[in-house]
């Protein structure tokens, strides 16, 4: 990881590079980053014009830091055509996102490309293939944040977009991340019509140790951005615990009848 140092997100916004006034709005949504999206949402054909309204939203965009572009698998002719586009625009974004990544070589790869035009972004990776669960540490040393991409990663799997399925995957992400500090992402949730889904997941992988979640619709920010707020109670008890530890003059402290080391 070496990309340049920021807040982790809670929260991504994607968004399609179809519509400059829909990526333009996006920027009044209370997300941490604001992804636009030139991979997957963008049919075949609409990728030249997606990389004109990308370039066009960056030029925009209020603090093009806490923007990200999301582009094609680096193998691919579109992802040529989308680092030209990145590396000519005179507005260059925070964060550029992966997809269907294989191995740490490509991130190195990436990076270099980029630095070669003078682009220092912070490079976040989708894991989405086995390649990548499988060669998941050096991809996490490698990248500056990692973002399970559950429909492709559960299509590879042959399996349902489910809790059990993906848990394996969230779990490695997570280990590997607290490992190498890098930027934990999760799934966007894809049962819109659903919002209690969107809150029980955000709580559960927020237990797992990941530090944000993407989404596809503006509507479900609130609840991401509060679960992975520190709540107030969890914070009345980190300060009651800073004081319970500094109290044992660096000895094992009791608090609440449960032991607190120094």
């Amino acid at each position: 990881m070496t990309g340049p140092t920021r807040a982790i997100p809670r929260s991504i916004l994607y968004t399609p590079a179809i519509s400059l006034d829909r990526v333009v709005k996006a920027w009044s949504y209370d997300a941490d980053v604001h992804l636009i999206d030139l991979e997957d949402s963008v049919p075949p054909a609409a990728k030249p014009d997606a990389r004109a309204v990308c370039r066009a939203a960056l030029e925009k965009a209020p603090s093009p830091g806490n923007v990200a572009v999301r582009m094609n698998e680096l193998g691919s002719a579109d992802a040529v055509h989308d680092l030209v586009m990145l590396t000519d625009s005179p507005v260059r974004p925070g964060i550029v996102m992966m997809t269907m990544v294989t191995s740490a070589a490509e991130v190195t790869l990436l990076r270099r490309i980029l630095a070669s035009a003078g682009a220092h972004p912070e490079i976040y990776v989708t894991v989405e293939t086995v390649e990548a669960i499988t060669g998941l540490d050096a991809i996490t040393e490698a990248a500056d944040g990692l973002v399970l991409g559950s429909a492709d990663l559960a299509a590879t799997l042959g399996v349902e977009i489910t809790w059990e399925a993906m848990l394996a995957a969230r779990q490695a992400m997570a280990l590997a991340c607290a490992r190498y500090g890098t930027a934990c992402i999760d799934t966007a949730n894809f049962r819109l019509s659903e919002p209690e889904v969107l809150a029980e997941e955000t709580a559960r992988v927020r237990a797992l140790g990941f530090h944000g979640k993407a989404t596809v619709h503006p509507s479900e920010l609130q609840v991401i951005n509060g679960t992975l707020r520190p709540q107030p109670d969890e914070l009345r008890l980190a300060r009651r615990v800073v004081r319970a530890v500094g109290a044992a003059n660096g000895g094992i402290a009791i608090l609440d009848g449960n032991m607190v080391g120094p």
